[in-house]
């Protein structure tokens, strides 16, 4: 063996050796999650993630795989939401699929794991404004989510179809739920495009009625879901596997239990119990875990955020979801 060859062999050998009592390989185990932060909006929608926290489930079932601590921060729409996902300050949310498109596509590095809700949103007018078809909205002030979002998609889609420009015929604002309904309430609008509790609330103050819903604009139409990063997803795959679990369980309480999810919410948001009573038995919406029943149509709303300029190009199915996680939840 020469000098040179020697040498390199040796050297070879002082770099394992350091890997080995070092740790300084890749199977080194990752840091643990201690503090869970989830992101959500207060919409009945998302009533599983409040009820997975009153309950306990999020802090109970996921002490095992190392989680302290979970903390939830509230968002007025999906865009800020997502902001703050991009951020790195969230690991995992609760979300319309609409902004999640559009964080994807401006580089978050996440995937949708699980389902939360469809349909459950309504344009409501005030009550002196006729309405008998979309023709009646031309000229009118809507206020929705901001652009990017669920409701501003299906919103400006819906008029596109019916042969309206959600530019030139409809002025659409971008708002929170509470500016919008305070502008309804003002007549500083025509109408709003929100999702419910809301629409019950303005209802029942006598300052709007429901006149068309998200299901008859899209049927069956994806709204909520579950979005977890990219750095959980890829470090921590049996705790993302726990926490669709756990999304599991609480949707499915909730479905059970209308009621008690309703003195949840309410609880939560400081909304009145009766009146969100009332919003879940009138609403169009439909709470489930199943991501695979609304792939095509979050693929679907990567073509309209397209067509309207939100978005460079569309995304597919894998830049989207990981269905993984859910079956191997449901086992």
């Amino acid at each position: 063996m020469s000098s040179r060859t020697g040498i390199i062999v040796a050297a070879i050998a002082v770099f394992f050796a350091c890997a080995l009592i070092c740790g300084c390989t890749s199977t080194a185990p990752k840091e643990t999650v201690t503090d869970l932060r989830i992101g959500y909006q207060p919409s009945t929608h998302q009533i599983a993630e409040m009820t997975a926290l009153e309950k306990n489930w999020w802090t109970q079932d996921l002490a095992e795989f190392g989680v302290e601590k979970v903390t939830d921060f509230e968002f007025p729409t999906g865009a800020p939401e997502m902001q703050a996902m991009l951020a790195g300050e969230l690991d995992i949310a609760y979300v319309g699929a609409a902004p999640v498109i559009s964080a994807l596509a401006n580089g978050l590095d996440a995937k949708i794991i699980a389902a939360v809700q469809t349909q459950g949103s309504d344009l409501v007018l005030r009550n002196e404004i006729p309405y008998e078809s979309p023709d009646d909205l031309k000229g009118l002030k809507i206020a929705t989510f901001p652009p990017g979002t669920i409701q501003d998609t299906l919103i400006r889609n819906w008029l596109l179809e019916n042969g309206l420009d959600p530019v030139e015929d409809v002025t659409i604002i971008g708002m929170g739920p509470g500016d919008a309904i305070t502008a309804i309430t003002a007549g500083q609008v025509d109408g709003v495009f929100l999702p419910h509790p809301a629409p019950t609330i303005i209802e029942s103050e006598g300052n709007g009625r429901s006149v068309v819903t998200s299901g008859e604009m899209a049927p069956e139409h994806a709204c909520c879901v579950l979005v977890a990063s990219g750095t959980l997803i890829r470090d921590h795959p049996d705790l993302v596997t726990e926490i669709v679990r756990i999304h599991i369980k609480a949707t499915d309480y909730n479905i059970a239990h209308q009621d008690e999810a309703a003195e949840i919410f309410a609880r939560k948001t400081g909304w009145d119990v009766e009146l969100v009573r009332i919003s879940l038995n009138e609403w169009d919406g439909t709470w489930i875990s199943d991501p695979n029943v609304i792939v095509d149509s979050v693929v679907g709303y990567t073509d309209v955020q397209y067509e309207l300029g939100y978005i460079p190009a569309p995304l597919t199915k894998d830049d989207i979801f990981d269905l993984s996680f859910y079956e191997t939840a449901r086992g």
